[in-house]
């Protein structure tokens, strides 16, 4: 489900993106919703970001969001620290946030991405109905 009344769509974001990484990008989103049929999503154009999760709340119910760069598109992980990585995929040095550059579509049919993707996905689910204040515990 898209919040495109708040935000902007996904097609806002592709718009801004190199056309040789639309691909990538497209096939990212597909991913997702592919293993996520009740994904909320939000974009934030100015930022080139669409954000997926179990609710609207980007640090405590988002799982995972796609980024748009000049050269790559990032796959990022909110939680990713904590994935488990067995293919050594996952880039980033901060206290939670993890990502994966991509530059090749065929990078998304790997079953490393979507391990982490579905380690994610379940991850945030327990959030999925919990109110802000519960939230923020």
């Amino acid at each position: 489900m898209a919040d495109e009344d708040l935000h902007g769509t996904f097609d806002d974001i592709l718009a801004l993106c190199p056309m040789e990484l639309r691909g990538i990008a497209t096939s990212l989103r597909a991913l997702i919703v592919s293993l996520d049929k009740t994904f909320v999503e939000v974009v934030w154009s100015r930022q080139k970001i669409a954000s997926y999760g179990v609710g609207q709340k980007k640090m405590t119910q988002h799982y995972a969001y796609i980024a748009i760069h000049a050269s790559h598109i990032n796959l990022g992980f909110y939680q990713g620290v904590s994935l488990p990585d067995t293919d050594a995929l996952l880039q980033g040095s901060g206290k939670n946030l993890r990502h994966i550059q991509i530059r090749d579509e065929q990078v998304v049919r790997s079953e490393g991405i979507k391990k982490l993707l579905n380690a994610a996905i379940a991850e945030r689910r327990p959030y999925q109905n919990k109110s802000v204040d519960e939230n923020t515990k």
